[in-house]
């Protein structure tokens, strides 16, 4: 799923080089944290939301066979 969210940033933005995701894993489930340069902040989020609301929804999709909560972060 990092690697899903990686592969969808890096094709959105301006700077691929600077798209970092890390993840971190406990009980309540798997949070993915993305970071891009903040030029490219309005290009991952979107028209309200609704680019940021596709990528959660794409590796929430992934992730659904695993039966782990994905939270996808956008900082």
């Amino acid at each position: 799923m990092k690697r899903l969210l990686e592969i969808i940033a890096k094709s959105l933005v301006d700077h691929p080089d600077e798209v970092v995701v890390t993840e971190t894993e406990n009980e309540k489930g798997i949070l993915l944290q993305l970071k891009v340069n903040p030029q490219d902040m309005g290009k991952v989020i979107g028209k309200q939301g609704r680019t940021a609301r596709s990528i959660r929804t794409l590796v929430k999709a992934s992730a659904s066979s695993d039966d782990k909560k994905i939270i996808v972060e956008i900082e």
